[in-house]
Order: C-alpha cells, then sequence, then structure tokens
C-alpha cells in the first residue's frame, strides 16, 4: 500500500472489480480454501498430487473452458490476488498474503 490514499482506492478497486467477476470470485475461494495464504501449490495439470489444485481442478463445475479459466487466473494474478511462478512445464499458484492482509485491514 502507498503513502496516497487515492492510490490506495485505485488499488482496492482493482481487487474488487477482479473479484466481482463469480467466476473468479469461486477460483479465488478455492485457491484460499485449499492453501492457506503464501502456501505454494502447483497447478500443473498434468501432474496432480494429494494437496495441489491443479488447473482443471480450479475450474470444476464452472462449466468454463481452459483458456477462460486461464484468463480469470491471469485477471486476478494482475489484481495481486494471487502470485504465479513458472517452473519448466509447472506453474505454481498461491494467493498473495500481504494483499489478502491489507483488504482484510480495509474493512477494519
Amino acid at each position: 500500500m502507498s503513502n496516497n490514499r487515492d492510490d490506495d482506492i485505485e488499488w482496492f478497486a482493482e481487487i474488487f472489480k477482479a473479484l466481482s467477476n463469480p467466476n473468479r470470485l469461486k477460483i479465488f475461494l478455492r485457491l484460499i480454501t485449499c492453501c492457506p495464504p503464501g502456501t505454494i501449490m502447483n497447478i500443473d495439470p498434468d501432474h496432480c498430487e494429494k494437496g495441489c489444485a491443479c488447473v482443471g481442478e480450479l475450474g470444476q463445475d464452472l462449466e468454463i473452458v481452459p483458456s477462460t479459466l486461464s484468463h480469470h487466473i491471469k485477471e486476478l494474478r494482475r489484481a495481486g490476488l494471487i502470485r504465479m511462478q513458472r517452473r519448466g512445464q509447472k506453474v505454481d499458484c498461491f494467493i498473495d498474503p500481504e494483499t489478502l492482509k491489507a483488504v482484510k485491514n480495509f474493512f477494519s
């Protein structure tokens, strides 16, 4: 967060805009449910293990195509809600704990 309140408002508006889409909100809630914020999880669709969520699992029951799911994940990342890190063909995805803390503080 910045020292400028207007910048903070713009930042929070981007976060809430990203979460205003029902599918993105569902994806975000699935990520936050399966792994505590800051915990890295593997979302490689070819290598799912217990305790990780694959891209297909994140979109399960949403009835959206994989390209749309990827778009929603990209929007969550752009808003700063999740972080992603590529390791070869694998992509690690996790909730940004600092952003989550800032959102919590926004409402308190």
